[in-house]
């Protein structure tokens, strides 16, 4: 069985006492892959099984991170003092020019150490994908590097080393605000029109390796209508399945100034301009009427969420129970990295609801129980469907992405069935994360990392990041 982030050279099968399959819980059944990664047998444990490799624990499909912007991990904890130069009034637009002194002088290197060490910490959290939405493109100065996709090709050479799946999402950032307005000194990494942003795509196009390959719209206050309809035809062309996402509705403030500007609210706008479905993901959506609310959960596109960043920036709280009565998609990212474990997540998504509506176990199906199991697996489909990768379950042609919990731990002695997945959601996390293979490589080993050392020592090598800023 493989052990290595470099991959093998024959498939693998393992031998799991219980696993969550597609359809439910199974006893101890085989899982098998081939050279690529997918799975290509599961099936009861037979005599001639009886020498496989066994895990160590029951064994979970493994958690997609909808949405992340690595450098921001590199200010985790840093942001949570107020800025005695500032407003006495800290919000998400203060944080927000934190960020942007934060990353004023970061090199293609110092964004390569950066993403990789998050990538293996986001693996050891039980995420075996992340969907990277990235707008860091430029130099300190403003100015397009020889190739003008180097920010891009570090995160994908991040993933490889650290050996997540990837989704690479490009992001377009034309404008400072709402109708044009011109951007500030701190946006000036970020900005591209559409053909600069062409010439990124053009860039990674054949340089991908397992990469996926989606694009982004930052906002529609930073992606006016006409730029929009043209970053949609350009990834058409590339790859008409290809996922777009799109940051909507995160703060109050947003919501009014798009009034101002169209006369509509953020999702109102985009329900009504563009085709929305399950290769759109609106991240955040925090901030919406009931009628966008059920609207949004209605056009299949997935809301992308992410409780802890969102608690962090003081956004709000997304409207869950609304949505989840109306049959939306959703799946959970880490966004900035304040915390970078899936469990986590989850658990706040759920905490959320429960302060908002003083009742628990509010965001599972009727008829349904267990409200982690049921939080768990609406996560790791909707994740899938955003990231337009073959995983979000343990099935035949889906990828050998999954979590091996750890079985000795007192935590799940004596728990079978639902009760593993709640006991990690709500009274676990990472320390209940054994062993972490993606399409079939173990990439997380007995809790560690299995590049830990290398990555640490990249890391250690831009010794100026440490530095407060």
């Amino acid at each position: 069985m493989a052990s290595g982030v470099n991959g093998m050279s024959d498939g693998a099968k393992i031998r799991c006492d219980t696993v969550l399959l597609a359809d439910g819980w199974a006893a101890d059944f085989v899982l098998a892959w081939d050279t690529a990664g997918s799975l290509v047998e599961l099936r009861p444990t037979g005599e001639a099984d009886i020498g496989l490799p066994r895990a160590a624990g029951p064994v979970v499909p493994g958690m997609a991170n909808l949405h992340s912007h690595a450098f921001q991990r590199l200010i985790a904890g840093l942001t949570e003092c107020a800025d005695p130069a500032g407003s006495a009034e800290d919000d998400f637009w203060s944080w927000r020019a934190a960020v942007y002194r934060h990353v004023t002088d970061l090199t293609p290197d110092h964004v390569e150490a950066i993403a990789a060490r998050l990538y293996a910490d986001l693996l050891r959290g039980g995420f075996t994908a992340v969907g990277e939405f990235h707008y860091l493109h430029h130099d300190p100065d403003g100015n397009t590097y020889a190739d003008p996709a180097e920010m891009a090709h570090r995160h994908i050479q991040a993933a490889a080393q650290a050996g997540i799946g990837l989704t690479l999402l490009p992001v377009l950032y034309s404008q400072g605000g709402f109708g044009g307005q011109a951007p500030e000194a701190g946006q000036r990494r970020y900005l591209n029109d559409l053909d600069g942003f062409a010439a990124i795509l053009d860039s990674i196009a054949g340089a991908m390796g397992e990469a996926r390959l989606g694009v982004a719209a930052h906002s529609l206050r930073a992606v006016g209508p006409e730029a929009l309809a043209g970053l949609v035809e350009l990834i058409d062309g590339i790859d008409p399945a290809a996922p777009r996402h799109i940051h909507v509705a995160e703060q109050i403030r947003e919501v009014e100034a798009c009034l101002v500007w169209s006369g509509a609210r953020p999702v109102e706008w985009l329900l009504a301009n563009a085709d929305l479905g399950p290769l759109w993901c609106l991240v955040h959506a925090t901030h919406m009427t009931a009628e966008e609310t059920i609207a949004l959960a209605h056009s299949g596109a997935v809301a992308g969420l992410c409780p802890t960043t969102e608690a962090d920036l003081g956004d709000g709280i997304f409207p869950a129970v609304d949505y989840l009565t109306a049959g939306g998609a959703f799946g959970v990212g880490t966004d900035s990295h304040v915390r970078i474990e899936a469990a986590e997540e989850l658990r706040w998504l759920e905490y959320g609801q429960r302060l908002i509506h003083q009742r628990r176990n509010l965001l599972r199906p009727a008829g349904t129980v267990a409200t982690g199991a049921a939080l768990y697996q609406a996560a790791f489909r909707g994740g899938a469907t955003a990231l337009g990768r073959p995983i979000g379950a343990l099935a035949l042609g889906k990828r050998a992405d999954f979590v091996i919990l750890d079985g000795a731990a007192p935590l799940l002695r004596d728990k079978t069935g639902d009760d593993l997945i709640d006991t990690y959601v709500f009274a676990g996390g990472r320390d209940l994360v054994r062993d972490v293979f993606v399409a079939g490589r173990r990439v997380v080993a007995e809790g560690r990392h299995v590049a830990d050392a290398e990555i640490n020592r990249a890391l250690a090598a831009q010794a100026e990041l440490r530095k407060r800023r």
